[in-house]
């Protein structure tokens, strides 16, 4: 009976049942920030929540004393996530190891073509493999985010990632994602934001997802192909310039869709990277410049001439240039503040992150040091204006009861239950920051139905041990005000109080009465918001 009680949560604990635009609704934020307020909206949005006693912790050392450490994770010890890796063996294949696991998933494919529909049906090695390559990085995200010490980093490895989305189903992604999120993104996650772009601009896991590898100039001719081989065959026709890239450069990576270019500036954009391709996946899968397919003549990108007889070097100005525009600048520090601050973020914190920009030379950093140093991510308004992504309740779930995760592939299927399968999301723009795409009543009654199974053990891909943090905790009042203020961080309203303290009445078993009460107020609105 009290399973099925937690299972309709959401209606006992006053969250709305509107579609699309309900959103889980907790108490009012504090008038002023106290130090321990202060701890838990930095934890909870610099980090993915706090893990029991945290909030404490950080409240004693000086909130922006964590902050500055967070923002220089070089520094930060991480030794049990260090450890934790190892157990990932993704995270040891280089490029051409994770190129042959893709060259025999393919030639296992083709095999299996030319047998029978019995054969077809069978396990096969090659393709098992490539399955645990894509599910072990996924896994590892979420290990990361639950137990890494360098938690400002990790948000940031998130944003990146999505900013400048993959879709990591799509072919040769599947074995070029792994390089793209630990060689590409996260050595920059902090860096600055050119060094980012001309990182991802030459990923081949952008060029493939964004079909700029097969971009050639109009009329183009590989070496290979045609007379000066002696084979007298024609030559093969060019398939011209692909914009796909081009226009998401423009409209999602820099500019903004309000950026100010044309339609014409994305076709000079793609003649631009005509050339710009990638080995095949099967070989290596590296980027690669094909000089041969170059558009070498003339071009103009909002007014900017790019004159004849370039290479691959006029990909390169082009990309500083759209790195370091006014419109690009403010476009991604809007973009940051709405991770940080609010799904639609004052003006202020805009111009914080812009001066700051600027300032440092498009440091990522300095930008996030100055959004945190706003007034705007301080505003009473600000604390719990969010809702969280399914990633975020999943690993602060996790954090806030002091959760283990293990190496299986079970916790970041949770995540993909719950609405956000981690690098599937096909469109470029990536999965959304605002709490309408992911607040309807269908959403939260899941999140509850998690929160419940995590709070009694019995979710697959995590060890729970709620004794050792609630052990003293025997009356409901007591019970109820640990689960607040040890794992929740004091946010629980009065009358969520009440209702957990109604729910509580009659249960003898001390073991499930924490469990119970752990899970029903991870499920509940409070525990939405950050």
């Amino acid at each position: 009976m009290r399973l099925i009680l937690a299972a309709t949560g959401l209606a006992l604990l006053g969250v709305p049942t509107r579609d699309r635009s309900s959103r889980p609704d907790g108490p009012p934020p504090p008038a002023t920030l106290t130090p321990r307020d202060s701890a838990l909206h930095a934890l909870n949005r610099l980090a993915y929540g706090p893990r029991p006693g945290e909030v404490d912790r950080v409240a004693a050392m000086g909130v922006m004393h964590w902050i500055d450490q967070q923002l220089d994770p070089g520094r930060l010890p991480d030794r049990v996530m260090a450890e934790r890796e190892r157990s990932f063996g993704v995270l040891s294949l280089d490029p051409d190891a994770l190129a042959q696991v893709f060259a025999n998933a393919r030639r296992e494919r083709a095999e299996r073509r030319r047998e029978t529909m019995e054969g077809m049906g069978q396990t096969s090695q090659a393709l098992t493999q490539m399955r645990e390559v894509v599910g072990q990085v996924q896994q590892v995200a979420v290990v990361r985010a639950v137990l890494s010490e360098r938690q400002l980093q990790e948000v940031m490895i998130d944003f990146w990632v999505n900013h400048f989305n993959v879709y990591f189903a799509k072919g040769a992604d599947r074995v070029l994602m792994p390089t793209y999120i630990e060689r590409t993104i996260r050595p920059r996650a902090l860096g600055t934001f050119e060094d980012l772009l001309l990182a991802t601009a030459q990923s081949p896991a952008m060029m493939f997802y964004l079909d700029n590898w097969e971009s050639v100039a109009t009329g183009a001719v590989p070496p290979t192909v045609g007379r000066e081989t002696g084979g007298g065959r024609s030559p093969a026709p060019a398939r011209g310039p692909n914009e796909n890239y081009a226009r998401e450069l423009l409209e999602l990576h820099t500019l903004g869709v309000d950026g100010g270019y044309t339609q014409r500036d994305v076709m000079e954009v793609a003649r631009v990277f005509t050339g710009w391709s990638i080995a095949r996946p099967a070989q290596s899968g590296r980027f690669q410049f094909n000089a041969w397919a170059h558009d070498a003549g003339d071009k103009f990108v909002r007014g900017v001439r790019f004159p004849a007889g370039h290479g691959q070097d006029e990909g390169i100005r082009l990309l500083k240039l759209l790195a370091n525009d006014p419109a690009t600048i403010r476009h991604v520090s809007r973009r940051l503040c709405a991770r940080f601050v609010s799904d639609d973020p004052p003006d202020g914190c805009v111009d914080d992150a812009v001066a700051a920009w600027r300032r440092s030379g498009g440091a990522i950093t300095a930008v996030v040091r100055a959004i945190v140093r706003s007034p705007d991510f301080w505003a009473p308004q600000a604390v719990r204006a969010k809702v969280k992504t399914p990633l975020e309740f999943v690993v602060s779930a996790v954090r806030a009861v002091g959760g283990q995760p293990d190496t299986t592939l079970d916790l970041a299927e949770v995540v993909g239950r719950l609405g956000q399968p981690l690098y599937l999301e096909p469109s470029p723009a990536g999965y959304p920051e605002s709490q309408e795409e992911w607040v309807n009543s269908g959403a939260l009654l899941h999140r509850m139905n998690m929160a419940v199974a995590l709070a009694a053990g019995r979710l697959p891909g995590v060890t729970v041990t709620l004794d050792g943090v609630l052990a003293t905790a025997k009356q409901p009042d007591t019970l109820i005000a640990a689960v607040d203020d040890r794992m929740l961080g004091g946010i629980l309203s009065s009358n969520t109080r009440a209702v957990l303290r109604d729910q509580l009445r009659g249960i003898r078993n001390p073991a499930f009465a924490r469990s119970f009460v752990v899970g029903l107020a991870l499920g509940g609105p409070e525990f939405q918001r950050q």
